[in-house]
């Protein structure tokens, strides 16, 4: 499964350019993306497949990962509710999702305490 990485930022214009750059200097590439500023933190989650490599290039320029995980990755329509279709199947299944969002070829990103359950779900 994929891995989705919680990088901390300081709240300050470049901190998620130098982030991205981190990355693609490292030959990684960023299949999807989500970045928010909450209480003033930076956050940033960043879809990833060599996690080992990414991890290492966003410490060794200075950044903290407070969070890895794997995620469960797949397909979803673009079209309205489909979205709401997908997550009420998971929660009919009585599991949580503590993370959403989108790659950059259109796929769903999903996060929860039990992903393998919740890919069980969405097969």
């Amino acid at each position: 499964m994929p891995t989705s990485l919680t990088i901390a930022l300081v709240d300050r214009p470049g901190t998620l350019a130098d982030a991205s750059d981190a990355l693609g200097r490292a030959g990684i590439n960023i299949e999807g993306a989500c970045g928010y500023v909450c209480d003033g933190q930076g956050t940033y989650h960043v879809l990833v497949e060599d996690a080992e490599r990414a991890r290492r290039s966003l410490i060794d320029a200075g950044f903290e990962i407070v969070d890895e995980r794997r995620v469960y990755v797949g397909p979803i329509d673009d079209r309205p509710g489909a979205a709401a279709a997908l997550l009420r199947r998971i929660a009919e299944a009585g599991l949580n999702v503590d993370l959403m969002y989108l790659t950059v070829d259109g796929r769903i990103v999903v996060g929860g305490a039990d992903v393998r359950e919740i890919a069980g779900v969405l097969a």
